[in-house]
């Protein structure tokens, strides 16, 4: 196995001025910054938190490519709410998306720095143990 840690940008500017990566891969598992659901090619947000939460898993996706990973290999998530009805309304969406999955995941109700930001998610992955999910 390959114990070399990679950093993977996403050229965010955030990154190098706060000194992160979108995702650190080492040993086999991959670790997903906080995620928003920001689409970066248009710097547009929807305000409706369910399209946020899909806008995440495409922000998400590149980086456990580049990695080499996939959804299915999420084995953990943390999923940050502004507000205990936005979980509510994600909810299901999140059952659509990782139902077969099943990674856990932790909920939190907390204050963004970012206006308008209502979810942010931040993943573990360990790379092809869901091949068969």
């Amino acid at each position: 196995m390959d114990d070399r840690r990679i950093n993977i940008s996403s050229r965010s500017q955030f990154e190098a001025l706060w000194g992160y990566s979108r995702a650190v891969k080492a040993s086999g598992t991959v670790y997903v910054s906080g995620t928003i659901g920001m689409n970066y090619a248009k710097g547009e947000m929807s305000d409706d938190p369910v399209e946020q939460l899909r806008q995440i898993i495409r922000n998400i996706e590149p980086p456990l490519a580049q990695a080499g990973a996939t959804l299915k290999d999420v084995v953990q998530l943390t999923t940050y709410v502004s507000d205990v009805a936005v979980f509510a309304a994600i909810g299901p969406e999140l059952g659509r998306i990782f139902g077969d999955i099943r990674p856990t995941n932790a909920a939190l109700v907390v204050g963004f720095p970012v206006p308008g930001v209502k979810v942010e998610i931040a993943a573990t992955a360990v790379i092809g143990c869901g091949a068969d999910a």
